[in-house]
């Protein structure tokens, strides 16, 4: 399968187009950027052609793979659902509910396959967790800590706009979600409130009645720097393993899935552009009870 490539940085380039590479069942069709000379650049590392507009590109392959901000990422796979392309798509799948409704609209409405990528859900010691620990329920309570310091001298990512604007509620709030849903179930409302250093703390009521706590942040003293993930119930406490897989090589499962998901012709994948819809549901709410002060309701699609 074809696969353009939209996105010209750090994770473009050593996580998308490596994955693209390596995979047996896969061909880089080409590359576009907002910035010709780093398509150009990134293009002629993996000898392929750099492409001047969007569409040039979506015509010239089978699916795309994007990495790019959610915003930009949005457009792009709504141009490339319509014109029939397969999706393979990174988190958050947009910036607010209405775009990532565009993105579910467009793919269901062309029949296309898609797979968001949420790193940890394509680790098999982190997908094997999840799916042993939802079988299992009873679960009444998660907590999840999750510290980055991304804006180190050196951090590939210290310099990325959106991530500076949104923070850690859009970046790695995402990850979380795709852990919590699948065992908690869905999200019904939420809480919020700022800390310092850029942290944030969710409260999530779940529709089965389970509650969990999120707390976030980009910007941690880099000896601060955690990774939690603890459930409660009646079977005990358990705590989410780390993944092993580097992010490439868990992008390869991802595209495993996408293939086999084009080639049985079904369209039920765990972590499509419905998951993702349901994952930037939750983040909107809780980007509105910042803001106000009050529990949200997330908005269920209808």
């Amino acid at each position: 399968m074809r696969f353009g490539l939209f996105g010209t940085g750090h994770w473009a380039a050593e996580t998308h187009a490596a994955a693209l590479e390596a995979h047996p069942r896969a061909e880089l069709a080409g590359v576009w950027g907002r910035n010709p000379d780093r398509a150009a650049a990134l293009a002629d590392r993996y000898g392929v052609s750099a492409f001047e507009d969007v569409d040039s590109l979506v015509e010239a392959c089978d699916a795309v793979a994007v990495a790019l901000p959610p915003d930009i990422q949005a457009d792009i796979a709504v141009r490339a659902a319509t014109a029939g392309r397969h999706l393979l798509l990174d988190k958050p799948l947009a910036l607010s509910v209405a775009d990532a409704d565009r993105v579910v609209d467009a793919a269901i409405g062309a029949g296309v396959a898609s797979v968001v990528f949420f790193t940890g859900r394509y680790q098999p010691e982190v997908a094997g967790f999840i799916a042993a620990t939802a079988a299992a329920g009873g679960w009444h309570t998660a907590n999840v800590i999750r510290y980055a310091s991304i804006f180190q001298p050196g951090s590939p990512y210290a310099q990325s706009p959106w991530r500076r604007e949104h923070g850690a509620l859009w970046d790695i709030g995402p990850h979380a979600l795709a852990a919590l849903l699948p065992v908690l179930g869905r999200v019904t409302r939420v809480a919020a409130t700022d800390g310092p250093g850029g942290l944030v703390h969710l409260m999530l009521n779940h529709a089965d009645g389970a509650t969990s706590t999120v707390s976030l942040t980009l910007d941690a003293p880099p000896r601060s720097v955690a990774a939690e993930f603890v459930l409660y119930g009646a079977n005990g406490i358990e705590r989410l393993p780390d993944g092993d897989a580097d992010p490439a090589t868990a992008l390869g499962v991802a595209i495993d899935q996408l293939l086999a998901e084009v080639d049985a012709g079904t369209r039920d994948h765990r972590c499509d552009v419905r998951f993702g819809r349901e994952v930037v549901a939750v983040l909107a709410a809780a980007e509105s009870a910042r803001e106000q002060g009050a529990v949200i309701e997330v908005t269920v699609r209808g």
